[in-house]
């Protein structure tokens, strides 16, 4: 019984000493994140930009016209 304990005891020890030693995120790491996270949303917004412009420019001339044939009848 008690070398089971202790073996716990040791598992646990080491486990509170490598969380200890193991830093966290440091500011550069946080930067990059930041600068992968932004280009994203660059690109994410340029190509559904042209979409939704694309689209809104359609419905606009359907709705002026009424009778394009790229409109739904």
């Amino acid at each position: 019984m008690l070398g089971q304990m202790r073996r716990v005891y040791d598992r646990f020890c080491c486990t509170v000493v490598r969380l200890r030693t193991e830093g966290g995120a440091t500011a550069v790491e946080y930067a990059v994140m930041v600068a992968l996270i932004a280009a994203v949303i660059v690109v994410a917004v340029l190509v559904l930009g042209r979409t939704v412009s694309s689209t809104f420019s359609q419905t606009d001339e359907c709705v002026r016209v009424r009778t394009t044939p790229t409109c739904p009848q």
